[in-house]
């Protein structure tokens, strides 16, 4: 009962220096808020849509005309530019001003009906890869549908039947199943490893950053006398307005996701829960870690700001851990991101039970068991170190 009486009053002092100091609002409520209504509404339509899209056609028949308005009519694709000069729609690329073109040459039609297999030629963006990739996919798309329609009206005239025409076009049929993002919505990717990442960044800094200011403003010695001198009393009292307060903002970012934008969770709200309250320990944990390894407010906040940014990298999200280096993946293994991504996608986003991630889970409790290597250098830093500005 005695040592819940000081975490208690260590927590009420915690919470009085949170309230008087304006970057711990800035960091743990308001930049966390603007940040999630900012990335949920980037991508709100869940794709890029109206993307500018060029065309050369010199074949200029009814065929090309109807490939050009089908193109149009795709939700991602605008054709924005009409040119008969191939180098001048290329310099439109250039330029910025498309990010990609369809090059129809003369004789498209008349060639295609003879069946002498002309060529159409796409050029896209690459430097902008999502642009670029959508695009070159609806262009690849007209020139299959196309095809398609000048070979089914040859074999109509054959006369074959609508299934004859559809065997011989399509001999084989292609079931495609895309599990449990069927939009292929980047709204869903994006804001579920966009924004925890910026959390976990914030709860990174925030950590050594409260610690190390005790030193910094001298008040070390009167944190650890109302602690009872007990180095665990008072970490835990720090900690815990803090744990309360991201605890808050994890929550109403999981409900607006999850609850008000409805992203798919077949893994059910006791996972989402969970995970909230292991990646907000394993932040913590890695934070204060950090501050013990090196007591000092500049360096441990560096390392802390460092091993953020290395989890957006090797997290897994952007690009799959399995295809880099042996020993970027290995390191991958040290950030705490990774293991949250690996549960996310393992328990909530796949639905699959919590067994299926259990070395992930355990990594998060480990990050959260750091301190435990060096509090009593934290303890040592308190007692004797002296702040150099």
């Amino acid at each position: 009962m005695n040592s819940l009486k000081r975490i208690y009053k260590v927590a009420l002092r915690e919470c009085g220096i949170i309230s008087h100091n304006p970057i711990y609002w800035f960091c743990m409520v308001l930049f966390p808020i603007v940040v999630i209504f900012f990335f949920t509404s980037l991508l709100n339509n869940g794709q890029p849509t109206d993307m500018p899209c060029g065309i050369v056609d010199l074949d200029n028949t009814a065929t090309t005309r109807e490939m050009i308005r089908t193109l149009d009519a795709f939700e991602s694709t605008k054709v924005v530019a009409y040119k008969n000069n191939k180098k001048k729609t290329k310099k439109a690329i250039q330029q910025g001003k498309i990010y990609a073109f369809l090059y129809i040459p003369r004789h498209t039609t008349s060639d295609l009906l003879a069946s002498r297999q002309p060529r159409i030629s796409f050029y896209y963006c690459s430097t902008t890869m999502v642009a670029g990739n959508m695009l070159f996919k609806d262009l690849k798309t007209i020139s299959t549908l196309g095809s398609a329609q000048v070979g089914s009206a040859k074999l109509s005239m054959l006369g074959k039947t609508e299934k004859e025409i559809k065997a011989f076009l399509q001999p084989i049929a292609l079931d495609v199943h895309m599990i449990n993002n069927p939009w292929a919505n980047y709204n869903v990717y994006l804001s579920t490893i966009m924004i925890p990442g910026i959390l976990v960044l914030f709860m990174f800094l925030i950590t050594p950053y409260s610690i190390g200011t005790e030193l910094k403003f001298n008040r070390a010695k009167e944190w650890l006398e109302l602690s009872g001198n007990n180095i665990f009393i008072a970490m835990i009292g720090k900690l815990l307005p803090q744990f309360l307060i991201f605890l808050t903002i994890m929550l109403g970012y999981e409900w607006y996701v999850y609850g008000y934008l409805n992203f798919p969770h077949p893994g059910g709200i006791g996972m989402i829960l969970l995970l909230g309250v292991l990646t907000i320990l394993a932040a913590q944990g890695f934070g204060a870690f950090a501050f013990g390894l090196i007591p000092s407010l500049r360096m441990s906040m560096s390392i802390c700001s460092l091993w953020a940014v290395l989890g957006f990298s090797a997290c897994g999200a952007t690009f799959p851990a399995f295809s880099m280096d042996a020993m970027i993946e290995a390191i991958a293994q040290l950030i705490p991101l990774r293991h949250y991504y690996m549960v996310y996608q393992i328990t909530i986003f796949n639905g699959y039970p919590l067994i299926d991630a259990w070395p992930n889970v355990v990594a998060l409790v480990a990050f959260a068991l750091l301190p435990l290597l060096t509090i009593f250098r934290i303890k040592k830093a308190m007692m004797e170190y002296v702040y150099i500005p």
